[in-house]
């Protein structure tokens, strides 16, 4: 209880400027939750349907590959569906390579969507916590100004106290909010590096079936 009503007097002494932080910081929160959420339900799904599909890519079983990668809503059956459909027309590595390419540029933006406003919110917490502290110091030293001499340390050092905490509020709204930006920054890099593997082992795996079928083809 003694805990909440000092955060109470913290954020009634920090003046008009501890609401609009308190708002950047409250959005930051949600976005950081839900992105949260929607990472780690992306790195699952990706994780979960490539062990699925793997066996049928090593075993050259494209057909069966292009049902599984249909049949799914994750990042890494949309970039297969893109590499399978180009392959309908084409064995080119370097063209089927464009192709996963292509579908890894469309899921991008669904997992890296909203991500950079938690460093741009950190950002503009500490700037509004540092102007509501120029504000805060501008208003003491004119009510300093025309106060009694006799009292006027004691009222600059209550002032000065009470401006230098919107600067304190804004520095503890936007730290948490940089450590979350870099965390989900590592999961979404996270992600991207396993497409890029998937990508790749698809390639790899797409000329081994092909340099097998031109072997049977010689053998016979």
């Amino acid at each position: 209880m003694d805990i909440l009503m000092t955060v109470v007097r913290f954020f009634q002494n920090g003046g008009p400027f501890m609401v609009p932080i308190a708002v950047v910081l409250a959005l930051g929160v949600a976005i950081a939750i839900e992105r949260y959420i929607y990472l780690a339900r992306v790195l699952h799904a990706n994780r979960r349907d490539f062990r699925r599909m793997i066996p049928l890519l090593a075993k050259g079983q494209f057909p069966e590959l292009n049902r599984e990668a249909r049949k799914t809503r994750s990042a890494v059956g949309q970039v297969y569906c893109e590499g399978l459909a180009r392959m309908q027309s084409t064995r080119r590595r370097q063209d089927v390579e464009y192709a996963l390419e292509e579908g890894l540029l469309e899921a991008l933006p669904a997992i890296e969507r909203r991500t950079a406003y938690l460093a741009t919110f950190a950002n503009v917490a500490t700037l509004l916590g540092l102007l509501g502290t120029i504000i805060g110091l501008i208003a003491a030293f004119t009510a300093v100004a025309n106060a009694d001499p006799a009292e006027k340390a004691t009222l600059l050092s209550q002032s000065i106290s009470i401006a230098m905490n919107t600067t304190a509020f804004g520095l503890m709204a936007a730290i948490p909010l940089l450590l979350i930006h870099a965390h989900l920054q590592g999961k979404t890099r996270e992600i991207v590096e396993g497409l890029d593997i998937a990508m790749v082992k698809f390639l790899n795996f797409m000329e081994q079936g092909a340099q097998g079928a031109a072997v049977t083809a010689a053998g016979d």
